[in-house]
């Protein structure tokens, strides 16, 4: 998508050859006109699945992933990284690795707002290594959900998150697929 490559290497910075920072316009301050067109591509590209949700886990999915639930005309379910006080029952859980964060956490849905009818598309705002997509996909799986596909917003292709989700049979649509990076170099894949 030249219009967020292009915003990547205006506003992006190259942090090392593992970290990106785009906090400016996706992940701190959003760009609502740019979220609403990768939502738009996402909605588009995934069209004849049959989705019935969206989902993302919390926080910098968000807005990428309402975006999309609002071009698809279907909800939005937040997968929380633990529960609340007022959600505490009749839960799915499973503890994922953070890649960025470097620890783990609790994913959890509430079980009234998934069910075995469901086709879930999950979108998320960077692939690295796959761990939180491959919580994603096991708490609906844990819901007998279909998991319809995988929108990403940015992918580091050169780590290994999307062998190991296409390798689960998942479709995944990255939307800036960078092939390498360095302090303050990006270059996308062709």
């Amino acid at each position: 998508m030249k219009i967020l490559e292009d915003k990547i290497l205006a506003e992006g910075q190259a942090v090392n050859a593992d970290i990106l920072k785009v906090d400016g316009f996706i992940n701190h301050q959003v760009d609502p006109k740019l979220m609403q067109a990768i939502g738009q591509e996402f909605a588009d590209h995934f069209k004849d699945q049959g989705i019935t949700k969206v989902a993302t886990i919390e926080s910098s999915g968000i807005a990428p992933a309402l975006t999309t639930a609002q071009a698809l005309g279907v909800p939005l379910l937040i997968l929380k990284k633990q529960p609340s006080k007022v959600l505490n029952t009749d839960l799915y859980q499973t503890e994922v690795s953070s890649f960025t964060k470097g620890t783990s956490y609790e994913l959890t849905l509430s079980q009234k707002f998934i069910s075995e009818k469901d086709h879930v598309l999950i979108i998320d705002d960077f692939l690295a290594n796959g761990e939180a997509a491959t919580g994603a996909i096991r708490l609906l799986r844990l819901a007998h959900a279909t998991v319809a596909g995988l929108g990403i917003v940015i992918e580091k292709t050169f780590q290994p998150g999307h062998e190991k989700l296409a390798g689960q049979g998942i479709e995944v649509y990255a939307l800036a697929r960078i092939a390498r990076m360095e302090k303050d170099y990006i270059e996308f894949l062709r």
